[in-house]
């Protein structure tokens, strides 16, 4: 009788899941800070995507394509650059370097929940694609004369930064099957031509027929298509098939990440 008094006194189940969710953020928030004080990290990811922008949007961009200014079109698109950047990087190459460290089997043998690694790696990379493209929107407001409805801008932000979800998740698959040192080659060979293949260095409509073809079935081409749509100026193809596209990836890339970390545990433990 007592210890039923006790436990509705005192509900475990509260306690446990606070004491979790203070897990979860406080990994979130030093997995943000150790990728904010990494020069390397910060200054590729977010710098690339405003130096491109200011190139070919500001310096160079004084048309348009289709119906929109060369200005706005470009956050769309180097947004989505962005967004992988941060994303791929964040996740493969971080992941690939802690797993040569042995940090993967320390966070095993410690109390921490094993899904709050990951999940404060995924935060980490939305947390700065807004930052790339709250950045590149201020460049375009500030310098390029974009206007938008606040509604359309704020929807735009959010496509973007869900987006990082899908690349997120690839970074994980191909974090687990490379080396600390091979990872920044690899996650290059890997970025940079699905940035071009995708139309985000070149309109997708000016893109040879051949690649347009492959575009299609590339993630970065449907999520710059989302993006695009918000500016009346992507494919006019449904959200739905951009959406399911990318929640498609997400799962396969997510499987993939998920024999990788049974194959390391099982080398840990076999």
């Amino acid at each position: 009788m007592a210890t039923l008094s006790s436990t509705l006194t005192h509900p475990t189940l509260p306690q446990s899941l606070s004491r979790t969710l203070v897990v979860f953020l406080k990994e979130t928030e030093y997995e943000f800070l150790k990728s904010l004080r990494l020069r390397v990290y910060t200054l590729s990811t977010i710098g690339f995507p405003l130096m491109f922008y200011i190139l070919f949007g500001l310096v160079m961009g004084k048309q348009s394509i289709g119906p929109v200014s060369v200005t706005k079109y470009l956050i769309a698109t180097y947004g989505t650059f962005g967004v992988m950047g941060t994303s791929l990087f964040g996740t493969a190459a971080s992941l690939a370097a802690e797993r040569g460290l042995g940090w993967l089997q320390v966070k095993r043998a410690s109390p921490m929940p094993p899904l709050a690694y990951f999940v404060a790696k995924i935060a980490k990379g939305m947390a700065f694609s807004a930052i790339v493209v709250l950045l590149l929107f201020l460049l375009g407001v500030s310098f390029g004369g974009v206007r938008m409805p606040l509604a359309d801008a704020a929807k735009l932000v959010a496509i973007l930064v869900a987006g990082s979800l899908p690349f997120s998740a690839m970074g994980l698959a191909v974090g687990y099957f490379v080396g600390p040192n091979s990872a920044p080659a690899i996650i290059n060979m890997i970025y940079l031509p699905l940035s071009f293949a995708s139309g985000l260095w070149i309109p997708f409509m000016f893109l040879p027929h051949v690649i347009r073809q492959i575009a299609v079935f590339l993630p970065p081409y449907h999520l710059a298509q989302l993006a695009l749509g918000v500016l009346g100026a992507g494919q006019h193809e449904s959200n739905w098939t951009h959406w399911a596209f990318l929640a498609g990836f997400s799962l396969i890339c997510v499987g993939i990440a998920r024999i990788g970390s049974q194959r390391d545990e099982g080398k840990m433990y076999g």
